[in-house]
């Protein structure tokens, strides 16, 4: 699929955090419909003003009867501040949707478990969503460093959900890995930060089961042209924003 260039509108921007923002804005084209652990690159400044390069950022939900696209992100620096900034009525560039996303058809009928962890939460829920769609109620463990976010949204569309936090407060005191048991599951797909996604990776080798994890690198053009956000594979060199995001964790982490 090639990524598109289409001017949107904000339609609405809710801080559910400190530093977590969901985005909702329009789509119209239909015939560009976002899948599971696909991306944009999204820009609300001039193409002379810095940051230079645009932010790619996961879909969180897209619905197509409403023609929306929802991004979760996290404000950490000078793009993601002005996307921030951005409020209902405003316009926004989108540029995609680009990438690799899960392959959601294989993991159909089977026993599946998503491992997400802060920000990494994000392509889960549409992820959800499409295994839901397809009679597939795949069981969710989410780990955070405090506050959760987004939790109570899966509670329809998975089995078990399981939340672990690292300060104790909310859920289980502890790490999300301490809460997953990957011989119950035929397939546990993953996103969050590469320490925790190598961590579920080396349980799932432990036990034979596959382990699909979704990447997160800098990116430049979004479409494999810079080769900037290439990755080590077993293969050789990848570029995350074209072959990936979505790789199984033995090609990534084997390397």
């Amino acid at each position: 699929m090639h990524a598109t260039a289409c001017d949107v509108k904000v339609l609405e921007h809710l801080a559910l955090t400190d530093t977590i923002r969901l985005m909702t804005t329009s789509w119209p084209r239909r015939d560009k419909a976002p899948k599971a652990g696909q991306f944009f690159m999204l820009r609300c400044w001039p193409a002379d003003v810095a940051p230079v390069l645009s932010r790619p950022i996961s879909v969180h939900s897209y619905d197509a009867a409403m023609g929306t696209i929802q991004f979760l992100y996290e404000v950490r620096g000078k793009g993601t501040e002005k996307l921030a900034a951005l409020e209902p009525g405003d316009t926004l560039s989108l540029v995609g949707p680009s990438g690799n996303g899960f392959d959601v058809e294989s993991a159909l009928g089977k026993r599946v478990a998503l491992v997400g962890g802060g920000i990494g939460t994000a392509p889960l829920y549409q992820l959800a969503k499409e295994l839901n769609a397809g009679g597939t109620k795949a069981d969710y463990f989410c780990g955070f460093r405090d506050e959760p976010y987004g939790v109570e949204k899966f509670a329809t569309l998975c089995g078990k959900v399981q939340l672990a936090t690292d300060s104790g407060r909310y859920g289980f005191h502890g790490f999300v890995t301490q809460l997953l048991n990957p011989e119950e599951y035929d397939l546990v797909l993953c996103c969050g930060p590469e320490p925790m996604m190598k961590a579920v990776a080396k349980l799932c080798e432990e036990k034979g089961v596959t382990c699909i994890v979704s990447l997160e690198r800098k990116m430049a053009c979004g479409i494999g042209a810079c080769l900037g956000c290439t990755c080590k594979t077993t293969t050789g060199g990848k570029c995350v924003c074209k072959e990936g995001p979505v790789f199984d964790s033995k090609e990534v982490f084997g390397a």
